[in-house]
């Protein structure tokens, strides 16, 4: 069936996959902390220092693990991948079990 837009989504979808291959599991997490010098700007408790952060499951248990600064934007970016590839492959999986009640009904 050429002219079936499931299978073209399905399809449109699977090739975007590619583009996700270097996501990341987790959540992004931006922090705001005092270091605890006395003579920093922070000690205020008004500018506070940020810790960011990547918070996921490793085998099973949540692990915390610290974002340097430099990779920010690019840890940002790997965490929103896997939302689109859950997103992605929701849909794929929806297209499949569509097809699959269709093709059960119709011998």
């Amino acid at each position: 069936m050429p002219g079936d837009p499931d299978l073209q989504t399905r399809g449109r979808l699977v090739r975007s996959l590619g583009a996700l291959r270097e996501m990341l599991p987790g959540s992004f997490v931006e922090r705001k902390r005092a270091c605890g010098r006395p003579n920093c700007h922070c000690a205020d408790g008004k500018s506070l220092h940020a810790q960011y952060q990547i918070s996921a499951l490793v085998e099973g248990k949540p692990k915390v693990f610290h974002v340097p600064p430099r990779m920010v934007e690019q840890v940002r970016q790997q965490v929103a991948m896997r939302r689109r590839f859950d997103a992605a492959a929701a849909a794929i999986c929806g297209i499949n079990l569509k097809r699959f009640l269709k093709q059960k009904e119709n011998p």
